[in-house]
């Protein structure tokens, strides 16, 4: 067993990337005081469709979706299907995936999705339309047929997001898939509280002898702060989730270091701008039960440089859970914007070489 776990602490500007209910920066009270958060989904499909893992990864990365039914549709029309048909075959591609939404399709007869979001690998999305297209050909559609296409499922080998983030399908539980990266929320490693944003909007083509009100009024909510983020990887379960491909498995381990370090969530961004970097990485690697550091800011951080002893913080406290433990990790490498050490290619070639050949 080998784990990969990153450490990264990421300062945001005045924003609002993931917001809860109510529009404003979702929150969590840790260590008796309020702080910021980013939700672990919010951060995992930040980092699936940034630069770093959707170019990188190009034809290794899945869709998560209810509309495999629509896709299947679209593809059997462009093949000369009625519409009958096309609707016929869908709704049997679309069960293999999940329990069909019936409400939908009645209030559109070309809406045939699934109740649940589905996981879907590119292979599986093949899969999928051959066999819509071998039934418009004539094979039978029947239950039977529905039953041969479970088959499908077992083409997930290919999507590296799939292999990485797992997936649950609730009507095909052989096919599920245990996730090998593991991602926590991320929270401000020091007391931060959501401001109000009173905002108005003027109107262009009101005139002055009219009254100088806002065509519109409005309140958000924002923050900022240092975020502290985990993210552990079981490497042999990468592994095993991706057949055994060794290539990809680097490959998809440099591109998913790199999106966590540079994707944010893209909540309020035309309004806020927060294209962030990590300004801290922390790299581990080793065959032990692996750690988080989060203890290291259950006292809030409280100082002038908050980025500067947050990084005191997380070094101090791996280094006081190695002196009661014994070595959490066999070895480790960083990248620090402050002392100027480190490169992010440098913590990419660390990750990745974790993958032995053996």
């Amino acid at each position: 067993m080998r784990f990969v776990q990153l450490h990264f602490l990421t300062v945001y500007p005045p924003s609002n990337p993931n917001r809860d209910d109510m529009g404003h920066p979702k929150t969590a009270i840790y260590g008796g005081v309020h702080r910021l958060r980013l939700s672990s989904q919010s951060l995992k499909r930040a980092a699936r469709l940034s630069p770093a893992m959707s170019e990188a990864l190009k034809g290794n990365m899945g869709e998560r979706t209810q509309r495999i039914g629509d896709a299947v549709i679209e593809h059997l029309r462009e093949r000369g299907a009625d519409d009958e048909k096309a609707r016929e075959v869908a709704q049997l591609v679309a069960q293999i995936f999940g329990k069909v939404d019936t409400a939908a399709s009645e209030k559109n007869p070309d809406h045939v999705r699934t109740r649940q979001l589905a996981f879907i690998s590119p292979d599986e999305r093949q899969a999928a339309m051959k066999m819509a297209e071998r039934a418009l050909a004539g094979e039978s559609v029947d239950k039977e047929a529905r039953n041969r296409g479970k088959e499908i499922l077992r083409t997930a080998d290919g999507a590296v997001d799939l292999a990485m983030f797992g997936r649950m399908l609730a009507d095909a539980p052989d096919f599920n898939r245990e996730a090998a990266v593991q991602v926590s929320h991320a929270i401000t490693t020091h007391r931060a509280e959501v401001e109000d944003d009173f905002y108005t909007a003027a109107d262009d083509l009101k005139k002055p002898a009219e009254d100088v009100g806002a065509g519109f009024v409005g309140e958000a909510g924002f923050g900022s702060g240092v975020y502290y983020l985990y993210v552990c990887i079981d490497i042999a379960r990468l592994v095993e989730n991706l057949a055994g491909d060794r290539v990809l498995a680097r490959k998809a381990l440099e591109a998913v270091s790199e999106a966590f370090a540079t994707a944010s969530p893209s909540g309020k961004r035309n309004s806020y701008s927060h294209h962030t970097r990590a300004s801290y990485i922390r790299a581990e690697a080793g065959n032990q039960q692996p750690r988080s550091l989060a203890a290291a800011f259950l006292n809030p951080v409280n100082a002038e440089d908050l980025l500067g002893e947050s990084i005191n913080r997380l070094k101090k406290t791996a280094d006081a859970i190695d002196k009661a433990y014994g070595a959490t990790v066999d070895e480790s490498t960083e990248m620090d914007l402050l002392s100027g050490s480190g490169t992010l290619a440098e913590i990419k070639t660390f990750v990745a070489a974790q993958v032995s050949d053996a």
